[in-house]
């Protein structure tokens, strides 16, 4: 489920470039405080790794960059996506019920809330990206540090390592009971991929963007397109909507 969340403000809405830990805060602050702290603090386990399991878009607006911000005017758009239906009604309810909420420094309300619910019926869908796609492993270097590789789509490993992940997912929420390993998922670009650095918390991240077709199973598929493709999802990545 899809959830867009239309904003406006008296003052301009001001972010750093680098924001995404921004609006991850301000959504944790937005949602029920015992879901919060869940999400914030354990979230969905499985084999060792940990699953909040919702994702958000850049934000969306008729921006100009000032320097090292960027400046939104009055008005901006948020897309936050998650398969958690306890999650969505907690978004969706403190959107409404607030009449001052804060993306940083910026006071703002909610002007306007739309509701999607993107189904996947078919085992291949056409995405645009919301938010970069991110997708990488960690290695251990000979002195024991941890090294961090990045992917990009037609590179080695790339599909594989989104369809791993997705099947994590799945099991976290127990979404599939059996069948899981068949097919592969494959990622196709369709036109130019865009390569983006971003700054989260001081830690540079590499993801991309663009249009493509992804095949595979269509319970994979739908949980990428309601929790995200690749890693890093509640950090703001991998949001996608269908075309």
């Amino acid at each position: 489920m899809q959830i867009s969340i239309s904003f406006i403000s008296e003052k301009n809405i001001v972010l750093p470039i680098h924001y995404n830990n921004i609006i991850q805060a301000f959504i944790y602050n937005n949602i029920d405080n015992k879901l919060s702290r869940f999400l914030h603090d354990k979230g969905y386990i499985t084999n060792g790794r940990s699953f909040k399991m919702f994702t958000y878009s850049r934000v969306i607006g008729d921006w100009r960059a000032e320097e090292d911000r960027f400046n939104f005017g009055k008005k901006a758009k948020l897309i936050i996506s998650s398969p958690l239906d306890n999650f969505c009604k907690s978004v969706a309810n403190s959107m409404l019920q607030s009449n001052h909420l804060f993306i940083g420094q910026n006071s703002i309300q909610t002007e306007r809330i739309q509701i999607d619910n993107q189904i996947v019926d078919k085992d291949e869908i056409i995405i645009d990206t919301l938010s970069p796609i991110v997708v990488y492993s960690t290695f251990i270097k000979p002195d024991n540090s941890k090294y961090t590789c990045y992917f990009m789509p037609r590179e080695p490993d790339f599909n594989r390592l989104v369809k791993e992940n997705l099947v994590r997912k799945c099991n976290a929420v127990n979404t599939i009971t059996n069948g899981i390993g068949e097919p592969n998922v494959e990622v196709i670009p369709l036109g130019k991929v865009r390569q983006h650095l971003t700054y989260y918390k001081k830690t540079i991240v590499k993801g991309a963007s663009g249009r493509f077709l992804i095949k595979g199973r269509k319970e994979l598929l739908q949980i990428g397109v309601d929790a995200g493709f690749g890693s890093k999802n509640s950090q703001g990545f991998g949001c996608v909507k269908i075309i």
